[in-house]
Order: structure tokens, then C-alpha cells, then sequence
């Protein structure tokens, strides 16, 4: 079972992915079809819960749809509170997956789709918990400049004392979501999130490379100021094998943001894990400060 977000938040992660749905009503996804399907009773604190307007954190509906904070709200309060009382720590990115497919199970709930009021009804939520003061935001780091990218090329992000103590989000989709979240924007003025965008976008600022095969352009984009989440393993392949090889290469790549299944080894595959030498949270970036403080922990 995946460890509550506060447990993971104190064992270190600085990543946090969250698959939300949009119910703008409330009640669409409070009685999921494959409990039914299952005979399993319902649970009334589940379905109060997911009775209430606003975003729904679940990876499938009907089918895997327990999350361990079941409102989207639910998690940035959990977060908050956590922020808070650690004023020091590094900056935690959450990358979105905003769903809006079809229900895998025989009559179940399609999800809605994610469009430009969707999303402003989400940079809405995010507002309700997180002041802008909380957060590493498009236009603060734009500031004068023309467009997103030119700031992050020519200017660069805050500084790490400047970001410390607060949060960035990312929205972790495709052209036709990103789309609908930019709306006419040359850039992402007035948003909450960045977005996941190829190189050349005006928008770029963040960039999503999950793949061993792209270690280069993580390196070359992480060198030209752009910031970058890949992934040490997928599918269970890397900690069924116990193979490093994959951790290794995201680790040395530059990127800022590796993810992983495995902060802590599941016995029940291997003894595969990720963490960072020293059992250290954050260190100087292997890249992009290599010659001055590279391998440092800079959050122990």
C-alpha cells in the first residue's frame, strides 16, 4: 500500500503525483462499480466524501479508485500543513494527471472531460489552499520577460533560498490538455501550473523525459535552465530485476525531479530502492553545479 502523503513528505519525497477527475457537481464517483460488482458494502465516509463538489483524487474510476486523500483539496491540505511546519525544505513539485477517459468497467462512470473551465475550476481549488506566496508560480518566474522560456533561458529560476518552503505544480499531460489549460496565453500568464511541453514551446519551462533512451536531452535541457522529472523505474521491471542500471542513469542525468515506487524497497521483489547518497532529501545538482557543490546535500 502507498504510504499516506504526510509519511512520504517525512521520508524525504519531494515528487508528488496526483491523478485527479473532475466533479464539478459532486457524487459522480461515490459509488464506484466494481465495489458493487465485488458485493463489497459501501463505505459512508467514502461516499460523504466523494459526494462533495471538486476534484477527485483516484487512478481509475470503478475499479482502482482508493486513494489514501480522496479530494483533491483533501491532499493540498495535507500538504500545506506539512509545508508549513517544515519552513526549510527544498521545493516539492506535484505533477497532475488530469483523467478523462472512459470507465473500464461494465456500466460504470465515464469521467468528464478536462477543458478550460475544468481547469480554471482546478488553478480555483489550488487557490482556496495555497496562497501565491506559497508557490513558485508561471509569472514569477516569467517576470519581464517576453515569454516563459526566454525567462527560464536567459534569467533562470529562483534561486534555492528564494524557493525554499514552497511549492510548483504541473500539469503532466498531452498537447491537447496542455492546450486547454494555456487557453489563448502566449505563455501561461495568470496560471497556477506549468505545463509539460516540448523545448520550444513559449510555455516551456518544465518538461516531462520518463524514458531511459532520453538521459541526453535531460542533460542538455537541464544545462540550457529548463526544469525536468524522470522516473528511476516503471511497472515493477527495475525492482523485480533488482537492475540499477535505470536509477543510476536518471540520478547522474541532471534532472531535478526522479521519481520512483521504491524510496523504500518492497522485500516481497528485491531489495531495490532510490535514494540519494547519505540518505540525503535534496543535493547540488550533478549538471548544473557539477564544478561548485555537485553531490552536495543541500537538504540533508
Amino acid at each position: 500500500m502507498i504510504m499516506p502523503l504526510i509519511d512520504q513528505l517525512n521520508d524525504g519525497a519531494r515528487a508528488l503525483e496526483l491523478d485527479l477527475v473532475y466533479d464539478p457537481q459532486g457524487g459522480r464517483f461515490a459509488h464506484p462499480k466494481g465495489a458493487r460488482l465485488a458485493g463489497l458494502p459501501e463505505d459512508s465516509a467514502y461516499v460523504g466524501a466523494m459526494s462533495a463538489p471538486g476534484f477527485k483524487v483516484l487512478h481509475i474510476q470503478d475499479i482502482d479508485y482508493r486513494s489514501n486523500c480522496l479530494t483533491f483539496v483533501a491532499c493540498l491540505t495535507i500538504i500545506r500543513g506539512w509545508s508549513l511546519a517544515h519552513p526549510s525544505h527544498t521545493p516539492i513539485l506535484i505533477t497532475m494527471n488530469t483523467n478523462d477517459e472512459k470507465s473500464p468497467a461494465p456500466g460504470g462512470v465515464d469521467e468528464r472531460p478536462f477543458d478550460t473551465t475544468a481547469y480554471d475550476a482546478l488553478d480555483a481549488e489550488i487557490a482556496r489552499v495555497f496562497p501565491r506566496s506559497a508557490l513558485i508560480t508561471p509569472d514569477q518566474v516569467q517576470g519581464r520577460y517576453p515569454t516563459l522560456r526566454d525567462a527560464v533561458l536567459r534569467h533562470g529560476w529562483p534561486s534555492l533560498g528564494a524557493a525554499r518552503g514552497k511549492i510548483l505544480f504541473a500539469l503532466d499531460e498531452g498537447p491537447a490538455h496542455v492546450a486547454a489549460y494555456r487557453g489563448a496565453r502566449s505563455s501561461l500568464q495568470g496560471r497556477r501550473l506549468f505545463v509539460n511541453t516540448d523545448e520550444t514551446s513559449p510555455a516551456a519551462a518544465y518538461i516531462t523525459l520518463n524514458e531511459r533512451a532520453d538521459t541526453a536531452r535531460i542533460t542538455a535541457d537541464v544545462k540550457a535552465g529548463f526544469i525536468v522529472r524522470t522516473r528511476a523505474d516503471a511497472d515493477t521491471i527495475e525492482a523485480r530485476a533488482n537492475d540499477t542500471s535505470r536509477r543510476d542513469a536518471a540520478l547522474a542525468s541532471g534532472a531535478q525531479y526522479v521519481s520512483t515506487d521504491y524510496r523504500r524497497p518492497d522485500k516481497r521483489l528485491s531489495d531495490y530502492q532510490v535514494r540519494l547518497p547519505g540518505d540525503a532529501v535534496t543535493v547540488c545538482n550533478p549538471v548544473r553545479a557539477a564544478g561548485r557543490c555537485g553531490g552536495i546535500a543541500v537538504e540533508p
